[in-house]
């Protein structure tokens, strides 16, 4: 059954802390999981959370650490000495202690590795600080088996029985060869059905998925999702095995990005803490940027009808429809960019496809098109027979309306398709091709649509 926080808990917690009562405090965390006791603390204030968080064990508050908000985290790591985190780091793989380290300032961290009793786990935390964000370098743990090809397999289970303190979950043993270079992987179920005399490079598997260290977030995702991996190793640019990935830790980058890219297409910085954890001025400055950006951009809408005004001076009635018009177009390509941009993500499509995605998208808008335009057209001739606004002209004007409509979706739907795809192909995140980016373009372009239309089939009424 899911773990829920109950109102309940968190009254007591809370009373708890404010009595100081550490009994409570233990009884009431004792028997929840690591993620669990994380979710509850960060329901409490700062000073709550962190003196709840003083009554843990210590292999306990470790687990916890990693899992609490990411202000909260640093909040609890500013009451502890340097030797305190330390000792926290020591109970978390490799690639855990390196988020956690790269909260806290560069003198300190240094401190802090200098105090890590294992000097192989602070080597290891130290080369993983070194690899840039969003790579597999920076997402892989240290922790692993690796053997020689030449052993035997009692050898092999020797030395999974030598790292099991080390090696939290354990997927598979990598096979290595003199240079330390990944030739194959053994799986656990052939190790333990195999003779203990045997040798492994008679029974290991030489086909094995392997990244590098600088491959991209999203392709290790996607090796991942496409082969049903549950954990990827990693080399570095000899072949030499350096680290693995697993599954975890792919989802928490994947949450990550699709986090950036939902903020990137409804036109707003990514926010450094949780929602309520960034002030209103934190709000402001992540959203003021991108509205004068698209500010601007609309702006042009008013440009582009400047150069109508005749028009619009002579056949009022046309400014009528300019939001219906700007609107229709602008949610058409909003649709396509998210579709799209949704694609490029999962892997779905790729740069090559442009031209079937051109006459798909084109086909598309066009049956859209005609929908929106034929309804266009009726809302005009039934307003038409009860009100007299459109005066002995209505059939021009829902002509005009409905052309239009059938022009401003086509091209919307084309450009949220393909213009994402060609960002990608620019090596741009498409994620920037945002709604509202789609729907600026498409209103201005749409007016320019709108009234060249309405000067064809109206130029009786416009002279």
């Amino acid at each position: 059954m899911q773990f829920e926080v109950s109102n309940e808990l968190i009254d007591k917690l809370k009373l708890a802390a404010e009595n100081h009562d550490a009994e409570s405090g233990k009884f009431l965390l004792q028997d929840l999981f690591a993620a669990d006791i994380a979710e509850t603390l960060n329901h409490l204030s700062s000073g709550e959370a962190a003196y709840l968080y003083q009554l843990l064990d210590e292999e306990t508050a470790s687990s916890v650490l990693i899992e609490l908000r990411e202000e909260f985290r640093e909040e609890i790591l500013a009451t502890l000495s340097t030797k305190e985190i330390a000792e926290q780091l020591d109970n978390l793989a490799s690639d855990d202690a390196v988020d956690v380290i790269n909260e806290l300032p560069e003198d300190i961290q240094e401190e802090v590795l200098s105090h890590i009793e294992d000097h192989e786990q602070a080597g290891d935390i130290a080369d993983l600080m070194n690899y840039a964000e969003g790579t597999a370098g920076s997402l892989m743990a240290k922790e692993l088996v690796s053997i020689y090809y030449y052993d035997s397999v009692s050898m092999c289970i020797d030395e999974i029985r030598r790292q099991a303190d080390d090696v939290s979950v354990m997927y598979a043993v990598y096979v290595v060869n003199e240079k330390d270079q990944l030739i194959g992987m053994l799986s656990l179920k052939k190790l333990l059905i195999a003779h203990p005399i045997a040798r492994v490079e008679e029974i290991y598997d030489k086909d094995v998925i392997k990244v590098t260290t600088d491959t991209s977030n999203e392709t290790v995702a996607e090796l991942i999702r496409k082969y049903d991996l549950v954990v990827l190793p990693v080399v570095d640019n000899l072949g030499r095995l350096v680290g693995r990935i697993t599954i975890d830790d792919v989802v928490d980058a994947i949450r990550e990005e699709e986090t950036d890219d939902a903020h990137k297409m409804g036109g707003v910085e990514k926010l450094d803490e949780s929602y309520m954890a960034t002030s209103i001025f934190g709000l402001i400055k992540k959203r003021a940027g991108w509205l004068v950006i698209l500010f601007l951009g609309e702006s042009l809408t008013a440009t582009a009808m400047g150069f109508f005004e005749d028009q619009l001076a002579k056949a009022v009635i046309l400014a009528l429809f300019v939001p219906l018009i700007i609107s229709s177009g602008g949610n058409t390509g909003s649709q396509a960019s998210t579709l799209i941009v949704r694609a490029l993500a999962l892997g779905e499509i790729t740069f090559r496809d442009w031209w079937k995605i051109f006459k798909k998208e084109l086909a598309v808008g066009l049956i859209l098109g005609l929908i929106l335009g034929v309804v266009g057209f009726m809302r005009v001739a039934i307003w038409s027979s009860f009100v007299d606004v459109y005066g002995q002209h209505w059939m021009p004007v829902g002509i005009t309306v409905g052309l239009t409509l059938l022009g401003v979706v086509v091209w919307g739907n084309l450009a949220g398709s393909l213009f994402p795809i060609f960002l990608k192909r620019a090596k741009l995140d498409p994620a920037v091709c945002s709604a509202p980016f789609v729907a600026t373009l498409v209103d201005v372009t749409g007016l320019v649509i709108y009234f060249s239309i309405a000067t064809l089939i109206l130029r009786d009424i416009l002279l």
